[in-house]
């Protein structure tokens, strides 16, 4: 599941190697406003309260591979990717990796431990060098706290991750493997007719929720019926979009 942005204009909603510690680096600066103005959450919050958090919000940088956070770790922040990708996974008890979504700019994630204080439910780890805009739970709260009406954005904020969840196990029920393969295509790659994919073929295998070999022949099916083509190392050109779009959506 790949969870993109909309931004203000289109409120009131959205929508392993060594670890390596990310940096903390500095508030927010104000030529940044754009970062929380572009996210659904934010978006849909009255000015003052977005300027309030933003000005006590701060920047971190990480590099590709830098670990965030893992699945269990105590949570007190949320963050909004302001340039670069996150990849969200959960691990089952025998270690086996699972790529659930791929943050892009403007992406919100992990903000369930505001709602109930719980651990983090998944891992998050930075797929390219990426600068997150951190903002803490306890001054999302306090702003809260200063005009509960706002509440109803939050309650419309976790509709919508329902919903994504809902959209997510249809597809793993309904969809076979080269479906849910060419929808997550599709999804990475956006509005580009060239892509690079931003993981490896693990990964994606793991957004697809299936084995690397059988996401690997749907590939090659898609190659072979010249739909999309092959122009590097994880890098693809799409031919024919609306085959795709039809296979993606049978």
């Amino acid at each position: 599941m790949l969870l993109r942005n909309r931004g203000r204009e289109n409120s009131p909603w959205y929508r392993s190697s060594a670890v390596r510690l990310p940096t903390l680096d500095s508030v927010l600066p104000v030529a940044d406003r754009r970062v929380l103005d572009s996210t659904e959450l934010f978006a849909s919050l009255p000015e003052a309260m977005v300027e309030q958090l933003r000005a006590k919000a701060r920047v971190r940088d990480l590099a590709k591979g830098d670990l965030l956070f893992g699945q269990g770790d105590e949570s007190s922040d949320m963050y909004v990717v302001q340039d670069g990708r996150i990849a969200i996974s959960t691990r089952s008890s025998d270690g086996r990796e699972s790529m659930v979504a791929v943050m892009e700019n403007g992406g919100l994630f992990g903000e369930m431990g505001l709602f109930d204080g719980g651990p983090r439910s998944a891992e998050a780890r930075a797929l390219t060098d990426t600068v997150l805009v951190e903002v803490a739970f306890d001054d999302v709260r306090a702003a809260v706290e200063q005009q509960p009406e706002v509440l109803w954005v939050i309650v419309r904020l976790l509709a919508q991750r329902i919903r994504a969840t809902d959209e997510a196990l249809a597809d793993a029920v309904f969809l076979d493997v080269p479906a849910r393969t060419a929808k997550r295509l599709l999804e990475l790659a956006g509005d580009a007719d060239e892509f690079q994919l931003p993981m490896t073929q693990e990964d994606l295998a793991g957004l697809v929720g299936a084995s690397r070999e059988r996401v690997n022949k749907a590939l090659a099916m898609f190659v072979r019926l010249e739909w999309i083509q092959a122009t590097g190392r994880s890098r693809y050109r799409i031919l024919d979009r609306d085959q795709l779009e039809l296979r993606a959506h049978p």
